[in-house]
């Protein structure tokens, strides 16, 4: 019998690997309903669904490797950074999908969630309160209306997978739904922003790169304090608070 890997776990949700097949528990029955329908939506390379048995979710593991590691050097090349930004492209131009989006918040919501996260991260001494307040007025600038895309809403590098210069899966869509497009670039090249250029020049089109520093900022300072509670490190070389550092 095959190793049984365990990829991640906390206590929203685990996934296992046991061999070419990737077993995705969790309790929340409507993200998993989202992941199934956005994958036979999104217009890109997604992993084949083998069984659904709530809460469990089987699906095939997809060929090649990630694109890259947040906290470690990329070894893909400027060609497949730059299919990853071809492959988001198509992606979010694509019909919207049926459901909004589970974290789907106006300019006035995500300032607000913004300000009390920022608040706790000082006063519980998390982070200082100098990095806060700069990352918080570099943030300033993604929080405005955007015209709603098909996003996939967690597009990490690890959720990208190639084979040389081609995107051959990708991967976790549970957070899919109408969203900010750049939020979808920001996050793909969060720590790696020697690779912007490649991504854009993949994707084809004028981008606001303000706004992309921009989501870095917001998007570390809003996931600094769930990932200590989970017991991930965003302080390891790389991660979200040095993307945080680089901006001072």
């Amino acid at each position: 019998m095959d190793e049984v890997k365990v990829v991640v776990a906390h206590s929203e949700r685990a996934t296992l690997r046991v061999g070419d097949v990737f077993l995705k528990v969790d309790a929340d029955q409507a993200r998993i309903d989202v992941e199934v329908e956005a994958m036979s939506l999104a217009p890109v390379p997604t992993p084949e669904v083998l069984w659904r048995k709530p809460p469990v979710l089987a699906i095939a593991a997809v060929p090649g490797t990630v694109l890259g590691r947040l906290g470690e050097p990329s070894t893909a090349s400027s060609a497949a950074w730059a299919a990853a930004g071809a492959a988001v492209r198509q992606l979010h131009r694509a019909p919207l999908p049926p459901w909004p989006g589970r974290r789907r918040r106006g300019p006035d919501e995500l300032a607000a969630e913004l300000d009390g996260e920022c608040e706790l991260l000082v006063t519980n001494g998390v982070l200082p309160a100098d990095l806060v307040t700069r990352n918080r007025q570099v943030a300033e600038a993604a929080i405005r209306p955007w015209t709603p895309v098909f996003t996939h809403g967690d597009l990490q590098i690890e959720h990208v997978f190639v084979d040389g210069d081609e995107v051959t899966g990708i991967i976790d869509w549970s957070e899919a739904g109408r969203g900010d497009a750049l939020f979808d670039l920001a996050t793909l090249t969060l720590g790696h922003e020697g690779h912007l250029d490649d991504v854009i020049a993949g994707y084809g089109t004028d981008v606001d790169l303000d706004v992309i520093r921009a989501w870095w900022s917001l998007r570390s300072l809003l996931g600094v304090r769930w990932l200590v509670e989970h017991g991930f490190d965003p302080s390891a070389p790389g991660c979200e608070v040095d993307v945080l550092r680089s901006r001072m």
